[in-house]
């Protein structure tokens, strides 16, 4: 896919990733953008800044995702592209117990990691089955293919969004609709930053600015590449985690005692 002249729509578009896909494509030329955000002052500030719309909105929220889709197609006629990039973190109390998230913790990911692309495709999918196109962008990370130390609740419900993208690609795919995932480890983010930043295991491999995740957007759409690794690395993470997995849990237990210092 090229951007020039899609209607778009960007979840999470008030800060990080989200302002940076909504800044980059406007650059390529999009027809226009629509910022989508909990925050909805800072999504006005974008939408401003790119000659966009904006909305705020709880994407964990069914009716509201349908509100602001039926008002995109009404506008422009039709969404071209809907990246779905909102997400949230949620880390256990109890490092040594995977479990120990609390269940607002654990449902609030669920709504927004998962639940919330669940309620955008429903939403969106009528409109591009319809006309035989579509393209859905599905911020995810490498998390949800590999594993974050730490984090049960992020783990989990990436691996999910990761299954429900496959889901999308393998129904879709025959009808003409485009389904991709954005998986990368560290970014500067301030979900990164609150995370523990620098130090975290996932950004061991560099920490990416949002411009570069955009970029590699942009030419993993181009290519319509299911998998979208800003750090390459994650697929010889993933090749050895398939190759041998009880090696690759351990190797896991290994960094995860580096890292609480016990190694």
């Amino acid at each position: 896919m090229k951007i020039q002249g899609k209607i778009i729509i960007v979840t999470g578009g008030a800060d990080g990733i989200g302002a940076a896909l909504c800044r980059r494509f406007a650059r390529e030329g999009a027809a226009h953008i629509a910022v989508v955000d909990l925050n909805a002052e800072g999504a006005a500030k974008v939408a401003a800044e790119i000659g966009g719309s904006s909305y705020g909105v709880d994407v964990s929220d069914p009716a509201a995702i349908e509100a602001m889709v039926r008002a995109v197609e009404a506008a422009h006629g039709r969404i071209d592209l809907f990246c779905q990039n909102a997400g949230v973190g949620g880390g256990e109390p109890d490092p040594d117990n995977a479990a120990s998230a609390t269940d607002a913790v654990w449902n609030r990911a669920w709504g927004v990691n998962v639940m919330a692309h669940v309620y955008g495709a429903r939403a969106a999918l009528p409109g591009m089955i319809a006309r035989g196109e579509g393209y859905i962008l599905n911020t995810v990370s490498a998390a949800g293919l590999l594993s974050q130390i730490g984090s049960a609740v992020y783990s989990t419900t990436k691996h999910a969004a990761i299954g429900f993208a496959e889901s999308l690609a393998i129904a879709q795919g025959d009808l003409g609709i485009k389904v991709s995932v954005l998986c990368p480890q560290g970014v500067d983010t301030a979900m990164l930053r609150a995370g523990g930043g620098q130090e975290q295991p996932q950004n061991l491999d560099g920490v990416l600015s949002p411009d570069d995740v955009a970029e590699a957007v942009v030419k993993g759409l181009e290519a319509e590449s299911f998998l979208i690794l800003p750090h390459q690395i994650v697929l010889t993470y993933m090749q050895r985690k398939t190759a041998d997995y009880d090696r690759w849990l351990g190797g896991m237990r290994r960094l995860r005692a580096k890292v609480l210092g016990r190694a």
